[in-house]
């Protein structure tokens, strides 16, 4: 169809945007985090904010380049879902059938399911401080399961590994069970050895540098100013300089007219978070993070299994110490709720005791042992008149 029938397209949801001005070149800026749907709070309810790319928000939008000659992915993503990341290379991979040109430029990580969706495109290029990673599917348990259902999860991983293999196998060319170990590995590769290992085309020499850096905990990437969450249970790899846990991108990136405050005092921050951007080994981080899980263990005891769990392995893992406050809160608001409902009956009570008439005052009745005799017997002779019914 000539171009001049075609609409251009402008579509941007924040994490991602799509756009196709002469309506035959699109490209895709897939900066996010891959969802099935949208999180939401564990303590709210309320959808989280965040860079999340929602499964049903980017197919419908992706429909608008069906027709497209060429699709530029623009790629900066730890990945996310296994299946939604698989859908979209599917998708992507049935409109390369139809003759459209895919191209992928990591601008800065394309890691687990980023690097699904990067597999997908026929021309990949690569900075030379990219990471790409490719790692064995995992996924987290809830409750009691005996052995037959572990292996059926376990079979199920297995399953998804088989599948993940063969889209990295279709792109690179390396045999399945070479493709097998460097999962198993959780293989973190820059720009030159993805080319090397057939996972990327060519290198953008002149690329402007992407100064990647960690958290001091490992379980954050600081890239293009951007701060991505790792999963629970991943770390960065070694060769990623440590960046302090207070800084949101690498020191040396600030210019020196911003680094300067009266006094002095953001020098000595930025001088401080240096010093604190010292390297934690692999070996390090793992028994930080077994440490934790030992501290929530001891006093797990004290608190709600749900609440637990969520502390250790759900989508904002804590310390004990953070367990115990997020315990503390919730108590409060039981209580808090609690103490309301005690009001109100309270209330309700008392407006009902306004509501009941006083009783009738009587006399309290004669003591015969503080009576005088001829108070006996008039009291004794109205006794027998009110038991004969005779009035006085």
């Amino acid at each position: 169809m000539p171009s001049i029938f075609r609409k251009p397209v402008n579509i941007d949801r924040g994490p991602y945007a799509m756009s196709m001005p002469d309506g035959q070149n699109a490209e895709v800026t897939m900066y996010g985090q891959i969802v099935s749907q949208r999180p939401r709070d564990w303590w709210t309810d309320k959808e989280k904010e965040g860079d999340y790319i929602v499964q049903s928000e980017f197919m419908q939008d992706l429909e608008s380049f069906s027709r497209a000659k060429t699709i530029t992915i623009r790629m900066n993503s730890l990945g996310g879902d296994a299946g939604v990341s698989i859908l979209i290379h599917n998708r992507l991979r049935e409109l390369a059938a139809k003759g459209t040109a895919l191209i992928c430029i990591v601008d800065g990580v394309a890691m687990s399911g980023g690097s699904l969706i990067m597999a997908a495109c026929d021309t990949v290029k690569v900075n030379p401080s990219s990471l790409i990673m490719i790692h064995r599917c995992w996924s987290t348990l809830w409750g009691g399961y005996n052995a037959d259902e572990l292996r059926e999860e376990a079979a199920a991983c297995e399953a998804w590994d088989k599948a993940q293999a063969s889209i990295y196998r279709r792109k690179c060319g390396l045999s399945e069970e070479e493709i097998t170990r460097m999962m198993a590995e959780t293989t973190y590769m820059t720009g030159q050895e993805a080319i090397d290992k057939g996972f990327a085309d060519s290198l953008m020499e002149d690329a402007e540098p992407l100064n990647i850096a960690a958290s001091a905990d490992g379980r954050s990437l600081f890239v293009r100013g951007r701060e991505l969450h790792l999963c629970p249970g991943m770390f960065a790899p070694d060769s990623v300089p440590t960046a302090g846990p207070e800084v949101k991108a690498p020191v040396e990136n600030i210019p020196p007219e911003e680094n300067r405050e009266e006094g002095g005092e953001q020098m000595t921050e930025n001088k401080e978070a240096s010093k604190a951007a010292e390297p934690v080994s692999a070996a390090e981080q793992v028994a930080a993070e077994r440490q934790r899980l030992r501290d929530i263990d001891a006093i797990a005891a004290l608190y709600d299994p749900e609440l637990v769990q969520a502390a250790k392995y759900g989508e904002d893992p804590c310390t004990a110490q953070e367990l115990a406050y997020r315990a503390a809160v919730q108590a409060a608001a039981s209580a808090e709720s609690e103490g309301k409902a005690f009001l109100a009956a309270m209330r309700t009570d008392a407006k009902a005791a306004t509501e009941v008439g006083a009783a009738p005052i009587s006399e309290p009745p004669e003591d015969p042992e503080n009576m005088m005799p001829e108070q006996r017997m008039a009291a004794a002779r109205r006794n027998v008149r009110a038991l004969l019914g005779k009035e006085e």
